[in-house]
């Protein structure tokens, strides 16, 4: 995805007006930190349609979109350790 263009750009700026820049993981946890990234829900690798679906992007912090995109590329089926 060309995470550089005007489309992804204008998407991710509105994700995170709609989230009023609150990660939305804190969020769930009583917290209020700052979203500065936008997380797909459903990864690319999975679901390349949804890539500007609204209801696939969410605000998140940077250690919340760090840690759910490294879930993401955790080997299925195998041993967590």
């Amino acid at each position: 995805m060309d995470y550089g263009g005007s489309r992804w750009k204008a998407k991710r700026l509105h994700i995170l007006r709609r989230d009023k820049y609150q990660c939305q993981e804190c969020r769930r946890y009583g917290r209020l930190t700052q979203a500065t990234e936008v997380h797909h829900i459903e990864p690319l690798e999975v679901n390349w349609a949804r890539r500007l679906d609204i209801t696939n992007l969410k605000g998140d912090c940077k250690a919340h979109h760090s840690a759910e995109e490294s879930h993401h590329k955790r080997p299925r089926g195998g041993s967590k350790s």
